[in-house]
């Protein structure tokens, strides 16, 4: 199989941390992919017209988009119910709480798009600081449940929008003002499926 793929980019983390996860990561060969709103990349384009990542190509040629849906085709190779619960109770908690911690992830990508305009809006810089320390603030509330949880879906992506954010926002000093978020998170850094899929900038000399 096939993912398109940067160093960079959460939602392709949130696929590679998976696969890892589901013993699947020897599966995926990788291709380094870069995108932004205004280059997209015409390679990428013919097997995903939406020109996002991740993208992955099966052997057969089929292709899947979107990180849940893929997310949902490696659990289901692997035997399926592994990162995602098969009862309908279970499943439509672990994607509800997958939708917060991912709304998360979302805004603060869109974020730092923004910041890094030459003339961002000041407007939006401000509803995405209210947004996302909105979320922190429920996450932070029920972040000790979540650790009693089996390491699913959504401590995958909260532990991914943890760390994008350390990435991306260094001056952001979420640590500091959300203390049990930060603990938990201090306390998976071991997993094997996180330590091989750390953010690096690919553009810069590692």
């Amino acid at each position: 199989m096939r993912l398109y793929w940067s160093s960079t980019s959460p939602f392709v983390r949130k696929v590679t941390v998976s696969a890892h996860e589901l013993g699947l990561s020897d599966k995926l060969e990788t291709l380094p992919t870069r995108v932004a709103p205004n280059k997209p990349d015409r390679a990428l384009l013919a097997y995903n017209p939406l020109g996002q990542l991740p993208t992955l190509v099966l052997d057969d040629e089929t292709v899947l988009y979107d990180s849940l849906v893929i997310i949902e085709y490696l659990d289901q190779m692997a035997g399926g119910a592994k990162l995602i619960p098969s009862s309908p109770e279970r499943r439509i908690e672990e994607l509800r709480q997958h939708a917060l911690c991912n709304g998360l992830l979302d805004l603060l990508v869109q974020w730092r798009i923004e910041s890094t305009k030459d003339a961002p809006q000041i407007a939006l810089i401000n509803a995405f600081n209210l947004k996302t320390g909105m979320i922190w603030a429920r996450l932070e509330a029920t972040v000790e449940a979540l650790s009693q949880r089996p390491f699913g879906l959504p401590s995958i992506t909260l532990a991914i929008a943890a760390e994008y954010a350390d990435f991306r926002f260094p001056a952001l000093g979420w640590r500091e003002k959300y203390p049990a978020l930060s603990s938990w998170h201090q306390s998976i850094q071991s997993r094997p499926s996180l330590a091989a899929t750390r953010f690096f900038d690919s553009s810069k000399p590692q």
